[in-house]
């Protein structure tokens, strides 16, 4: 009998592998700051395991993000902030670093503000025993890290005015240096206010000086830093996607 000659379609073109996404965190002395930011990296990979994610220190920590980017060569890759408003690192240091090396760069914007960093502060305090008070007698102490960089204290503000329209108490932003009011200040004005229960909300991405003393400072309940929470993750990969929608070579490498 004739063999008969079976019509194999041709493979469909292979797309281009996505933009790396590169996760620079600041860098802390304390331990526990690496392997939360590790962990939280492994959280995006498991929501994303088409994307080669990557870590890179702005100090303290290895590896460095001059050699992270190194590594990469002249590869696509967003850079994604760690951190929680603008200032001198997003707007100096991790440009420079990205300018002086051969990978093809973009940088997203800062974690925040934005209503996954509300759902992540909501979360860590309800974890830390909010709730069990009346409202009228609450109020909330959101303990950043501080900058002398005034979009870092607006951005600070919206995310204290968000969390304070998500838990229907007054928040006020409060800093472990660089700005003010501190924490210490923070709880006194609220406490004039006739606020008796004060809960600290550690606006810290994870453990590290800054968090601990801030913690130290709580009249009653203090929160965790955010840390691995679900929505961190989500919003890493949403500030990833954002600045592959509006830059045009991204978009153009995308669509190929």
């Amino acid at each position: 009998m004739p063999s008969q000659l079976s019509l194999v379609p041709p493979p469909a073109p292979r797309r281009p592998a996505p933009p790396a996404l590169v996760v620079v965190a600041h860098g802390s002395r304390d331990p526990r700051a690496l392997s939360t930011v590790s962990a939280l990296l492994d959280r995006v990979r498991a929501l994303r395991p088409d994307v080669p994610v990557h870590l890179g220190h702005i100090e303290l920590n290895a590896p460095l993000l001059p050699d992270t980017l190194a590594a990469l060569g002249d590869r696509e890759a967003v850079l994604v902030p760690l951190l929680l408003s603008r200032g001198y690192h997003v707007k100096q240091d991790i440009p420079e670093m990205a300018a002086a090396s051969r990978a093809r760069t973009h940088l997203a914007a800062p974690l925040g503000p934005h209503p996954l960093l509300v759902d992540a502060l909501q979360a860590r305090l309800t974890e830390a025993g909010w709730g069990t008070t009346p409202r009228r007698t609450s109020a909330v102490v959101l303990a950043a890290a501080g900058s002398r960089d005034p979009d870092a204290k607006t951005d600070t503000a919206r995310t204290a005015h968000l969390l304070a329209a998500r838990l229907g108490v007054p928040v006020l932003p409060a800093y472990a240096a660089a700005a003010a009011p501190t924490v210490d200040t923070a709880v006194r004005t609220l406490l004039a206010r006739g606020r008796r229960h004060i809960a600290l909300a550690s606006y810290f991405t994870a453990p590290g000086r800054f968090a601990t003393e801030s913690t130290r400072k709580a009249p009653w309940i203090a929160s965790a830093p955010l840390g691995t929470h679900p929505a961190m993750a989500d919003l890493v990969l949403h500030r990833y996607e954002e600045a592959l929608t509006t830059s045009p070579a991204f978009r153009e490498l995308a669509s190929a």
